[in-house]
């Protein structure tokens, strides 16, 4: 089935090339060797800056020029597919052992699947990039040849190709295999010698006056260069305080990254040794393009904490820097900006000098601390829970992971709420007759209330204030109490928001609907947005930032009814039960007086939500867990009953002993 998965994936990514106009796909490629491509004009190939690669690079692509445009997209596209296939074959049978059977048949179809999906084979397939090759030539020359000699040929090969990878013969030299590096600096050398004999101008110009290619491109202050370089051209920095700051944490991160890489290899962690590596290659190079930080994701070879818990915690984290943009892992926040505009930069820093990857004599490399794990309490059906291998866990999730999934899973939310939508005609079709429903059952308040409370001020904007800002708020407050308090009640009550959230996505995609403030002829008044222009199908700027169709069913109600059960269920105390009941009803007071939503979407929302639960419950079983001496209560239980206070009279009294 994984192998089946792959193919579809290879399916889909030349599709998503080949589908693309002649001018579109592979435009990188276009630009060396198209018919009026660098390649072929006889002058510099570095006149304009549409070619950033090395002369040796231009040697050999020199040949393709002669091919037919067409028929070189298709083989270009299939080419880079094979490449990506080898390349996920030789990393996963490069995995530090002993690798178990599971493990040794899943390794290569997940591997290339994890490949096809980042962002820089993405990038490369999409630009005609030949960034893929030099990270197999690394690869094969380390792990699928046996001659020192062959190896270092490889190497020397791919680092003419980008100079970076010369830092390979470093870890080569590190680890005592001196021949090798020693061969793959020669091979470097007689490769740009070549390049050099064939084109010296072209070469004069790539190695003296571009540095190395440095400055060759885009802007090096853009954000697709993940380099050190353009992280500080980004923070402000120009000049020679620039260079000498760049120069300085390229040297330390050099040091750093290469002897961790070098202890790796010595430990038998070869791929790791690798990753750190190419870690190092891309933060230390003037300009690391989204394509050539293919490095990063090899890096979730490395096994990083004690306990089992947290043992997922690393590889979900490259996985996701490496697959998705920064803009789906961080929210839109000026202060997060820095990092967001450099995720990939920060993971290959992590990688390289910061990630405390275990060694294989650690006696946690194969036994990490296991997870507490607890039955829940028999349920009142034989079939549940469904899912028996869905067992909860009583720890704490790992913040880092738990804020991951959560700003993942809302900017997936939010991205399938805004394209959920089937324009204004069926969403204020769909509007008449939910009212109409309203008016048969005499539920048709909206209107009434809208008004009344439009015309009192300090209500008015109470209610605004409460619709905009508590639907957030409120439930990322419940989630971080439990999270600190109550980690077991976290996971269930986590789980459930997400059923409902889930189930309410497919109501905005099946059905459209206009709130009530976008119906024309009603005479709702919007109080939150202000007035809104009809005679536009778009209603303004809105429409850019958020489906205004997207209200059935009402995720305002059904998140504040989903606080309001958990509050009510888990709240210690009388008075916070109260403010949990008062919470819902505030809402759909707030929805239905701002003209943001029918009643019946409250019913919705509220419908949702409670089939949340319920598939929680039918997957996963109650609530409620056992109690076992692993549980706080269970511990609880356990602790003797302190002793009865003693008697004054002649009896120890507040540490003092009995008088004689």
């Amino acid at each position: 089935m994984l192998w089946l998965v792959v193919a579809a994936l290879a399916v889909r990514q030349m599709a998503v090339v080949l589908r693309q106009p002649p001018g579109e796909r592979l435009t990188d490629l276009e630009t060396w060797i198209g018919e009026n491509g660098v390649l072929h004009v006889n002058g510099s190939l570095y006149d304009t800056d549409r070619f950033t690669g090395t002369p040796f690079a231009g040697l050999v692509l020199k040949p393709l020029t002669r091919t037919a445009e067409q028929s070189l997209g298709v083989a270009w596209t299939f080419g880079s597919l094979l490449l990506v296939a080898a390349l996920g074959v030789v990393a996963a049978r490069a995995l530090p052992g002993p690798v178990g059977r599971r493990t040794a048949l899943l390794a290569a179809p997940v591997t290339i699947s994890l490949l096809m999906l980042s962002l820089p084979v993405r990038n490369a397939f999409h630009l005609g990039q030949v960034s893929i090759l030099p990270v197999l030539l690394v690869l094969v020359g380390l792990f699928a040849v046996r001659g020192e000699r062959e190896a270092g040929i490889l190497i020397g090969v791919a680092a003419a190709l980008q100079p970076t990878v010369l830092l390979f013969a470093l870890l080569l030299w590190l680890t005592r295999r001196r021949r090798c590096a020693l061969t793959a600096a020669a091979a470097f050398a007689a490769c740009t010698a070549l390049a050099w004999a064939a084109m010296p101008h072209d070469s004069w110009t790539y190695w003296v006056h571009h540095v190395a290619g440095a400055g060759l491109g885009d802007q090096a202050d853009s954000l697709a260069n993940q380099s050190l370089h353009g992280a500080l051209l980004r923070l402000g920095l120009a000049g020679p305080l620039e260079i000498a700051l760049f120069l300085a944490l390229a040297a330390a991160v050099c040091v750093t990254g290469l002897r961790r890489a070098a202890r790796y290899a010595r430990d038998g962690q070869l791929l790791l040794a690798v990753a750190v590596t190419g870690c190092v290659a891309v933060a230390v190079s003037p300009t690391a393009w989204q394509h050539q930080l293919l490095w990063v994701l090899l890096a979730v070879a490395g096994r990083v904490g004690r306990r089992a818990s947290d043992r997922p915690v690393w590889p979900a984290f490259v996985v996701l820097v490496t697959t998705l943009p920064g803009t789906m892992l961080l929210p839109n926040i000026g202060a997060v900006f820095p990092v967001r505009d450099n995720v990939l930069l920060l993971a290959a820093l992590g990688a390289a000098c910061a990630a405390p990857f275990l060694p294989r004599t650690s006696p946690y490399w194969q036994r990490p601390v296991p997870t507490a794990y607890a039955r829940p309490v028999p349920a009142r059906w034989s079939r549940v829970p469904l899912l028996p291998f869905w067992r909860r866990v009583l720890s704490r999730p790992n913040l880092l992971l738990e804020l991951l999934l959560i700003r993942v899973v809302y900017s997936a939310y939010a991205h399938v709420r805004l394209a959920a939508t089937a324009g204004r005609a069926t969403a204020e079709r769909h509007g008449r007759q939910i009212h109409s429903v309203e008016q048969w059952l005499h539920i048709d308040v909206e209107h009434r209330i809208n008004h009344a409370v439009a015309g009192v001020g300090r209500l008015r904007d109470f209610f605004d204030y409460y619709y905009s800002t508590f639907h957030f708020v409120v439930p990322l407050a419940i989630l971080a109490v439990l999270y600190v308090r109550r980690p077991a009640d976290y996971r269930w009550a986590r789980s459930t928001l997400g059923f409902a959230t889930l189930l309410a996505l497919v109501g905005f995609w099946l059905y459209p609907l206009a709130p009530p403030r976008l119906m024309s002829g009603l005479g709702f008044i919007d109080t939150v947005h202000g007035v809104q222009d009809f005679a536009e199908p778009d209603y303004g700027a809105l429409t850019a930032m958020t489906n205004q169709y997207a209200a059935m069913p009402s995720l305002h109600f059904g998140w504040s009814l989903w606080c309001g059960v958990i509050i009510v269920l888990l709240a210690p105390k009388a008075w916070m039960k109260a403010l949990g009941v008062l919470h819902p009803l505030f809402t759909v007071s707030a929805i239905v007086a701002t003209a943001n939503h029918w009643v019946l979407d409250a019913v919705g929302g509220a419908a949702v939500v409670a089939l949340g639960f319920l598939i929680a419950y039918v997957l996963a079983g109650p609530r409620r867990l056992r109690v076992t001496p692993e549980t706080p209560e269970g511990r609880a239980a356990r602790v003797p009953a302190p002793a009865a206070a003693p008697e004054a009279d002649g009896e120890a009294v507040a540490g003092k002993p009995k008088a004689t």
